[in-house]
């Protein structure tokens, strides 16, 4: 066999274990995950810091979560996910850190009792929304986009059944919801009923309150 071909050969091995992998880490998850009940998935920035105000906003909305019988499900890393997963154990309540690992930017914060170590975001990303009754959103980079418009996307197109769409935070939000009517609805790229799915609720109790609508606890 020449070097060539045993090259060619060991890469489609290490392919096809690969699935293995994938198939391991998605049992792992689902055998985790299947135990928590009405989970609420907070998602944000993790560059901010304790003394920023939203850190405390994404801590007492979690705090406020796990008292009304909510789960609270994060990213597991700084920043928001922090204050999340904080919140919701102070309060004694079912706090879950879905750790992605990375090279240089996340590390996983200490206040996750329940946590999931990731090396696939795309497995991590289905695990958000599978066990999720609520997405509530606050300002973020990538990430915290990607996680908002896969939502949006699967709602739309009724993959998945609908739940409430939250973004705290208007004066972050609202020049990408003026873009969105202006320009995506303006040119016919998307249907008004499409903006629907989005709430946005700065108070952390209205946020509470308008999940609670959706969710037989």
């Amino acid at each position: 066999m020449s070097e060539k071909q045993y090259l060619v050969d060991a890469l489609s091995i290490e392919e096809s274990w690969r699935i293995f992998r994938i198939m391991a880490e998605f049992v792992e998850a689902i055998e985790t995950l299947s135990k928590i009940k009405n989970g609420v998935t907070i998602f944000g920035s993790a560059r901010v810091g304790a003394d920023d105000p939203y850190y405390k906003k994404a801590e007492y909305l979690a705090r406020r979560l796990a008292e009304n019988g909510f789960s609270v499900i994060t990213g597991g890393g700084p920043g928001i996910m922090e204050a999340a997963n904080k919140g919701a154990a102070a309060a004694g309540g079912q706090s879950v850190g879905m750790n992605i690992r990375l090279p240089y930017e996340q590390k996983p914060n200490p206040y996750a009792n329940t946590v999931i170590e990731y090396k696939y975001f795309f497995i991590r990303k289905v695990m958000f929304v599978k066990y999720a009754v609520a997405y509530v959103i606050l300002p973020g980079g990538f990430g915290t986009m990607d996680e908002l418009f896969e939502a949006l996307t699967l709602i739309q197109t009724k993959r998945i059944k609908g739940f409430p769409v939250i973004l705290m935070g208007s004066e972050y939000w609202q020049g990408l919801m003026g873009w969105m009517k202006d320009t995506m609805l303006g040119n016919d790229r998307i249907e008004p009923c499409d903006l629907e799915i989005i709430r946005i609720i700065d108070d952390p109790d209205e946020v509470v309150k308008h999940i609670k609508k959706f969710v037989i606890l």
